[in-house]
């Protein structure tokens, strides 16, 4: 893209402006703001071309002037980004289109393109035709990682592992319990992007710049070309752009939920817990330290997660002053780096996930030689001897504090190592046998008489297996349907601009 060369035919600005934008303005504004847009190509040409037709079926253009402009657009279409005379100093993509079609068809017929609309809620419509495909690239990934991890969990529904609390052994876990949490908590982020996704869907086109138009405008019409749900109604609010900064902020609970994914794994995977691993494809090796494996790719994930927490603070800070009318603020080019970040974070932590090495036996090693059973002889404490659970508390507490000074573990605990804990704590002793203490500090037992709803019980965790697999499904069908009527719209844009292209 030339920034000096001289544009064909009048620059918009010439009637005016006294002269025309200095080289600094074109380098430091144009060209950026002109490169960005390109990456739109396929937005700003479909809504040309849905505009185009509008205007010729209400009758604002005869069918001879849409067939000369549909025709060239198409031509455009074909040409592609790289067929573009993209020249910054004309200006914006709208711009460049417009000195295109008068290439080839004449200024006097180009020009008619723009009539009833504004650059205001043209390039409105283009970002959020633009943002639309992008979350629905993002939702489409994030039910990728949602199969992942309920694969994993399913063939680890019954797979014991120490769960922690301020990084220490709390209670026993199951795997798949913990990454059945990990799937509610992307579910979640889904419905935030679905809601996102609503508000973003809505067509500003033919709001104009601010208070409408006196040419016979059929909004409804574009917007169902468009594929989209409904109308921006109010016309001063089709420049505004708050919707970027709702999706910038569902995007960053995304990345905020595979950063806690990757921390997580990233614990386990350390030569101290070795639990889970992660597979060579996803990592690195030193460059000095030859026994090294470096979980790299779940540091490129937290390390991306670090810049998310600033998405919605920055999208907030650009649009301070959008009550003002600046054009400048209108597009937050942020949002598409936000998309493709985490599109691509994503799809990486699917992949650790679909090859994640789960080391089940030392899973249950680290348990079995931990106390985290030890609330299970408390409670049974309270239901055998009727003392209250904070008195059962002490006597607990204090067992573990003397089996760990001889170096007993919990399955080599006694009735009378437990009467001698509550001697000390409580003044008298509790008289349980050896089996019924150690049947409480069982682990298997602790995890099969868990009875509460949404508990680490085998019957509870495949039960919320089950639903989150239906949820699946269900969001898979809202996702498949949404992407249906776009293409259909897309479908019904051709065919209206091919029936006036064949109109004579």
């Amino acid at each position: 893209m030339s920034e000096t060369q001289a544009p064909t035919g009048a620059l918009l600005t010439d009637a005016r402006l006294s002269r025309g934008p200095s080289e600094l303005f074109v380098r430091t504004c144009q060209a950026p703001g002109l490169l960005h847009e390109i990456g739109h190509f396929q937005a700003f040409l479909e809504v040309d071309q849905a505009h185009t037709v509008m205007l010729v079926e209400q009758g604002v253009l005869t069918p001879a002037q849409g067939r000369a402009i549909l025709g060239a657009l198409g031509r455009i279409v074909a040409a592609g980004p790289e067929g573009l005379s993209a020249d910054a100093q004309r200006g914006s993509f709208l711009l460049q289109v417009e000195a295109e079609l008068a290439r080839a068809i004449g200024e006097d017929v180009a020009g008619r393109m723009h009539t009833g609309r504004s650059r205001i809620d043209q390039g409105a419509t283009v970002r959020r035709l633009h943002k639309r495909g992008g979350l629905l690239r993002v939702m489409r990934l994030l039910l990728g990682l949602r199969a992942a991890i309920l694969a994993q969990a399913t063939r680890h529904n019954r797979t014991v592992m120490p769960g922690y609390t301020h990084m220490q052994h709390a209670q026993p876990w199951i795997l798949g319990h913990y990454l059945h949490s990990m799937n509610v908590r992307l579910e979640e982020d889904f419905r935030r992007l679905v809601e996102t996704y609503a508000r973003v869907n809505l067509s500003p086109l033919g709001a104009v710049g601010l208070a409408g138009t006196s040419w016979p405008l059929d909004r409804d019409h574009t917007a169902a070309l468009l594929g989209f749900d409904g109308l921006v109604e109010n016309s001063r609010l089709a420049r505004e752009a708050w919707y970027a900064a709702e999706a910038a902020a569902a995007l960053a609970f995304v990345m905020t939920t595979l950063n806690d994914i990757a921390t997580d794994l990233h614990v386990w995977s350390s030569w101290e817990f070795g639990l889970v691993e992660t597979d060579d494809a996803f990592c690195g090796t030193s460059s000095i330290f030859p026994q090294k494996k470096n979980p790299s790719a779940l540091e490129a994930i937290k390390k991306a997660a670090g810049g998310a927490t600033q998405w919605l603070a920055q999208a907030m800070a650009t649009f301070r002053g959008e009550g003002s009318g600046d054009q400048a603020i209108r597009e937050l080019s942020m949002l598409d780096d936000a998309i493709a970040c985490t599109a691509a974070m994503v799809e990486l932590a699917t992949g650790i996930i679909d090859t994640l090495v789960v080391h089940t036996a030392r899973m249950r090693k680290v348990v079995e030689a931990s106390w985290s059973t030890a609330s299970n002889l408390a409670d049974a404490l309270v239901r055998d001897t009727g003392l209250s659970y904070r008195h059962s508390h002490h006597a607990v507490g204090r067992l573990v504090r003397l089996c760990l000074a001889e170096g007993i573990l919990p399955q080599q605990a006694t009735g009378a190592l437990l009467d001698e804990a509550a001697r000390q704590t409580i003044g008298h002793p509790l008289g349980l046998s050896d089996a019924a203490v150690r049947e409480a500090l069982d682990v298997d037992a602790f995890v099969r008489t868990r009875v509460t709803r949404g508990s680490i019980a085998p019957a509870e965790v495949d039960r919320m297996l089950a639903e989150a697999q239906a949820a699946l499904a269900a969001d898979r069908g809202w996702l498949d349907a949404t992407d249906g009527r776009i293409a259909a719209a897309r479908r019904m844009l051709a065919h209206a601009a091919d029936a006036i292209l064949a109109d004579g």
